[in-house]
C-alpha cells in the first residue's frame, strides 16, 4: 500500500509550488519518492507472473521526474504535483503500449494501453486490428474490461470523425481504425491506495489489461 505521507507530500507541494519550498522539504520528498517506487516494485514483481515481457524491468525506470519542463508551458511552476509510472518492458523511455499509475490527491487512476502514438506505429496498429478484428473485438468487448474499465476509451480528443486513409466506411473494424489513442483507465480513490490491498488491486487491474497490451506491441514490433 501507500504510505499516507506520500499524498500529505503531493498535497503540501500543491499549495507550495515553488522551490524554496521544495528545497526545505526536500528529505520529505525523497521520503516520497522512495515510497512511490516500493509501491511500483512490489506492483511489477507481481504483474511479472502475468506479463512476462516485464522480467528484466526495475521500477525506478518507469518513474517520472518531479520537475516540470515549463519551457513552452503558460504553467511556471516548476513541479508536477502527482507521482507516475510507466510500466512497459522498456520503462518510461519506450513507446510501447504499457501500464500507466498516477497518484495525486483526489486524482489518481491507473490506465494501459497506448496513448496518441506516431503516425508509423498508429498504421501498424490499425493494420492489425484490420487484419485481426475478431481477436482485437474479443479483448476489447470482453467482461472484465467493461466491468473493470467501463470499456475502450472513445473520448473525442482519442478518435478520428472520418475513417482513416485506405479504409473504408463499410469495414467491419471502422470504429475502432478511427481511434488515435488506444486506453482504458480507472480512477483510484485516496483511500484505496492507503489499505492493505492496494498492490493486489492495482495489478488484478492491470492484468486484465495484459491482452490488449500484447496485441498492441504485438502490432508494432512485427
Amino acid at each position: 500500500m501507500l504510505q499516507k505521507n506520500t499524498l500529505q507530500f503531493l498535497s503540501s507541494l500543491k499549495n507550495n509550488n515553488n522551490k524554496i519550498w521544495f528545497d526545505a522539504n526536500r528529505g520529505w520528498y525523497d521520503e516520497t519518492k522512495a515510497d512511490f517506487i516500493n509501491l511500483n516494485e512490489a506492483i511489477i514483481k507481481k504483474l511479472k507472473k502475468k506479463d512476462t515481457t516485464l522480467e528484466p524491468l526495475i521500477a525506478k525506470n518507469c518513474i517520472f521526474r518531479i520537475n516540470r519542463d515549463v519551457r513552452f508551458s503558460p504553467n511556471k511552476t516548476p513541479y508536477k504535483t502527482n507521482m507516475g509510472a510507466s510500466i512497459n518492458k522498456g520503462g518510461k523511455k519506450i513507446a510501447n503500449a504499457g501500464y500507466y499509475l498516477h497518484i495525486e490527491p483526489g486524482a489518481s487512476f491507473l490506465a494501459g494501453g497506448i496513448w496518441m502514438p506516431k503516425t508509423i506505429e498508429l498504421k501498424k496498429i490499425r493494420q492489425e486490428i484490420d487484419y485481426n478484428f475478431l481477436e482485437f473485438n474479443k479483448i476489447v468487448a470482453s467482461q472484465k474490461i467493461i466491468q473493470q474499465f467501463g470499456g475502450i476509451d472513445k473520448s473525442k480528443e482519442y478518435v478520428l470523425t472520418r475513417p482513416p486513409k485506405g479504409y473504408d466506411i463499410d469495414n467491419p473494424a471502422i470504429e475502432y481504425l478511427k481511434f488515435k489513442s488506444y486506453i482504458v483507465s480507472k480512477n483510484i480513490l485516496d483511500e484505496e491506495l492507503l489499505k492493505e490491498n492496494c498492490i493486489q488491486n492495482i495489478v488484478s487491474n492491470f492484468e486484465t489489461i495484459t491482452p490488449l497490451i500484447y496485441f498492441i506491441n504485438k502490432a508494432i514490433e512485427d
